[in-house]
């Protein structure tokens, strides 16, 4: 019995389950289990978190017992599968062969893929991002999986700033659950299409031939809702809303997706519709989550698994990394971009960049914020630019008295600004409103 023989076995029995081929990184396992590897060996190898290819594994532990009917784990992974690939029985399905032990198990494997034969999955992940690392985010994922599969939310928003890990953390939760789900279609709206082309474009995945008018194809849509337990995520959301207007406010071509989101929330069905966005959108806002199956997760920096995002880039001076990691507020886009610069001019050693005692902001940051910066509307941007001159906390009665502005432009600003999670309320005092030390420090070198 060879490698080969081994990942063919699997591949076989993967894609009888999830009609997708093992990919890279789940051969490298294989492989690497056979040979008596570690999960932390295998990270080493492969340059990966321990936790991430402990959780591939897990999960590809799970398909095939689902597809073999016995518990398949780390210890009895080898021995499992040897005894498969050792086995004369063929059972067909589909277009492949899948060899099984005994009559009875063939017999049991036969009536459990009938059941799964009669279910038609349609998973389209091209659009998603391969995730190679994943840090944390344990409590998130918990929530979206208690949301998703025991509460069958109907609408949920995942929040946060440009880079905090909201696109990742969708790809992990559904990377965790293929199985979970008939359909699964992942789209990006940045470079949005019509409400029209893209029910065009779901109903495609799912074999079905749109009708002519929109009425009609949402019927389509919303049959397959009822059927089937889908999943469709619509990443970068805040690419359908107006730039240099207050957050969340649809341009005129894409109205229809407010529309389209209340019937999510309003309609009786068993799917789930994930939206990720830079700012919330009004659905998020106004419907009652006590009348509607709502959700809203926002994100905010990593905590101990920051860590290892300087351990992943090679930094030195361990003892000084928390102070690192607070000076960029557990932000992981953040603790990426000064890891690089530490690396290429200070030798990869944190305690000489500690030194300089200032924030540093390479041409990542400000292409970051500048992105951020475009979309504000200009009373956000004076109100910004006030709160940035100060390094404490500020009350919207100070913001007044120094500022031109109507009370409502300063009360719609502020809203707004807190949608787009660029200022936060302090939990002592909630009348003082927060700017990141960081964005303040962007606006002090760059608008001022």
């Amino acid at each position: 019995m060879t490698v080969t023989e081994i990942l063919q076995f699997v591949d076989n029995l993967v894609f009888t389950k999830t009609d997708k081929h093992l990919d890279d990184l789940q051969k490298k396992i294989i492989e690497e289990l056979f040979q008596g590897k570690t999960y932390k060996q295998i990270a080493n190898i492969y340059d990966y978190d321990e936790g991430y290819i402990g959780d591939e594994s897990r999960n590809l532990f799970k398909i095939l017992s689902e597809v073999l009917g016995e518990d398949v784990n780390k210890s009895n992974f080898c021995w499992t599968l040897e005894r498969g690939t050792n086995c004369s029985k063929i059972v067909s399905f589909g277009n492949n062969n899948i060899n099984c032990y005994s009559n009875y198990e063939k017999s049991n494997y036969q009536e459990n893929n009938n059941t799964e034969k009669a279910k038609c999955f349609y998973h389209d992940l091209t659009l998603s991002p391969k995730i190679t690392r994943f840090y944390g985010r344990k409590t998130e994922l918990e929530c979206l999986s208690n949301w998703i599969l025991n509460q069958n939310t109907h609408l949920i928003s995942v929040l946060g700033l440009s880079g905090i890990g909201k696109t990742t953390l969708v790809k992990r939760f559904v990377d965790l659950n293929l199985q979970q789900f008939e359909v699964i279609i992942w789209r990006s709206l940045k470079f949005p299409k019509s409400l029209n082309l893209l029910i065009d474009d779901l109903l495609n995945v799912c074999k079905q031939e749109a009708k002519e008018t929109i009425d009609d194809k949402l019927n389509q849509l919303f049959n397959i809702l009822r059927n089937k337990k889908c999943l469709i995520i619509l990443d970068d959301l805040e690419n359908i809303f107006i730039n240099r207007q207050f957050a969340g406010q649809y341009k005129p071509e894409h109205q229809d997706y407010k529309t389209f989101l209340q019937m999510i929330t309003e309609i009786e069905h068993q799917g789930c519709l994930i939206i990720i966005s830079q700012e919330k959108c009004q659905e998020m806002i106004s419907l009652d989550s006590e009348l509607y199956p709502i959700h809203s997760l926002e994100l905010s920096g990593l905590d101990n698994p920051a860590t290892e995002i300087l351990k992943n880039q090679g930094l030195k001076n361990e003892e000084t990394w928390l102070e690192l990691i607070n000076l960029y507020e557990s932000h992981p886009k953040y603790l990426q971009y000064i890891s690089i610069l530490i690396k290429e001019v200070f030798q990869a050693e944190v305690s000489e960049f500690i030194k300089e005692n200032s924030l540093i902001l390479t041409e990542d940051f400000k292409s970051l914020f500048d992105s951020i910066w475009m979309r504000l509307s200009d009373i956000e941007k004076e109100i910004l630019l006030k709160i940035s001159q100060n390094n404490q906390p500020i009350s919207r009665d100070e913001i007044k008295q120094s500022l031109s502005l109507s009370s409502i432009d300063i009360i719609n600003g502020l809203q707004s600004l807190t949608r787009r999670f660029l200022l936060t309320k302090l939990e002592t005092d909630e009348k003082l409103f927060n700017l990141s030390a960081i964005f303040r420090e962007y606006l002090r070198i760059y608008h001022h």
